[in-house]
């Protein structure tokens, strides 16, 4: 838990921007905050100033002919979702904590789901951002149309930027109509290559499933298998899923299945949970190899796009020998890895980036550029 003095929440953009700007000149660390869904994520150092962004909030511009919308960052991303729904559209992005998350933390965070390969992630979805800085500035990068002039895309700077940078108070996404047609399947492997094989070739069939999941739970290897989209094509995507996996695929509703597997981030307070992001080819002896510590309880896995939360439980010692073994088998596969999450008692013997980041060098650059006085958010930057 972070030490924190005073808490603000700014009603707009410009306050924002003027508590940044004074916040720099006193040298006061700034935390900032809208759901505290993802509080855990960083290594958090005590704040002078806790900054809640949930009064900048509300819908502020959707054009449903345009599939875009524009929304304040302290808007729930629940509320987000309800207001498109009611206009047949939604964002596809299938984030964690989404009950209570804001658009500005799924941003800052770049919480992406299963749903990633299908529509794209967080980068990929928004085109427009303004941002409050330190120096009092609020600035503008994008639009509220999905085509934008050429140039460097600033709005891709503070997506993952874990508000390191600055304060996101306003987004614009591209949205989809809702789909007529849904559909899941499910089915049980006796080993991690079966599974990891079916989701291969289901990941890369013509129809695009939805999501495409693999999970390590006490009773096996399971796969859970979401399509959405018009009748024929979900069928299309059935049809190919249940090929792919045998036998023992099964029609099944798969919702609240996918949604228990989307929330492991919430449900692993206790021991380690490691996020790493691979190789299409090395998932197999990755999530093996996990699944062989003595410490190991789940294995979720983004079949699509690779990407592997695996949460650990055990004596303390073994716990943090076990994360970052498993951090340095992802980097020696040629992906990334980070502990993602660690109980109390943890978080000083496992920092959440074990090693130098790709790329720290340009990220300290970076932070120097936008917040020359480094108030921002300290300790939270793998930089």
């Amino acid at each position: 838990m972070r030490a924190t003095q005073d808490r603000v929440a700014p009603a707009d953009a410009g306050e924002c921007a003027a508590i940044l700007a004074q916040a720099g000149a006193e040298g006061r660390m700034v935390g900032i905050g809208g759901g505290l869904t993802k509080h855990y994520l960083g290594d958090a150092a005590s704040l002078d100033i806790e900054l809640r962004t949930t009064s900048i909030a509300g819908i502020v511009d959707h054009v449903p002919a345009d599939l875009t919308v524009t929304v304040a960052a302290g808007t729930r991303f629940a509320d987000l979702r309800a207001a498109l729904a009611r206009a047949g559209q939604f964002l596809p992005i299938d984030t964690p904590h989404a009950d209570d998350a804001t658009i500005g933390g799924v941003i800052a965070a770049n919480a992406n789901g299963f749903w990633r390969a299908r529509y794209g992630g967080v980068r990929d979805l928004l085109i427009g951002t303004r941002v409050a800085l330190t120096d009092g500035t609020v600035i503008r990068s994008g639009g509220r149309v999905v085509k934008n002039v050429a140039g460097y895309d600033l709005n891709k700077l503070f997506v993952g930027s874990f508000g390191t940078l600055g304060v996101i108070v306003e987004a614009t996404f591209k949205v989809l109509p809702i789909p007529a047609a849904e559909a899941g399947l499910i089915a049980r492997f006796g080993t991690a290559s079966d599974a990891f094989n079916a989701a291969a070739i289901i990941a890369r069939a013509p129809a695009r499933a939805e999501a495409v999941v693999v999970e390590r739970q006490p009773d096996g290897w399971g796969l859970v298998v979401s399509a959405r989209g018009d009748d024929k094509t979900v069928a299309r995507a059935v049809a190919d899923a249940r090929h792919a996996a045998g036998s023992s695929a099964e029609s099944a509703a798969v919702g609240d299945r996918l949604a228990l597997a989307r929330e492991l981030p919430a449900r692993a307070v206790e021991g380690a949970l490691v996020r790493v992001a691979l190789p299409l080819a090395s998932q197999t002896a990755f999530a093996e190899a996990a699944a062989r510590r003595d410490t190991f309880r789940e294995l979720v896995a983004d079949a699509s796009s690779a990407v592997h939360r695996v949460h650990l439980i055990g004596e303390d010692d073994a716990v943090a020998e076990d994360a970052g073994a498993l951090v340095a088998n992802a980097r020696a596969a040629g992906g990334t890895g980070r502990i993602e999450r660690r109980s109390a008692r943890l978080s000083e013997r496992l920092r959440t980036w074990p090693d130098a980041p790709l790329g720290e060098t340009l990220m300290r650059r970076l932070k120097t550029q936008f917040d020359p006085a480094g108030i921002l958010e300290p300790g939270r930057s793998p930089g």
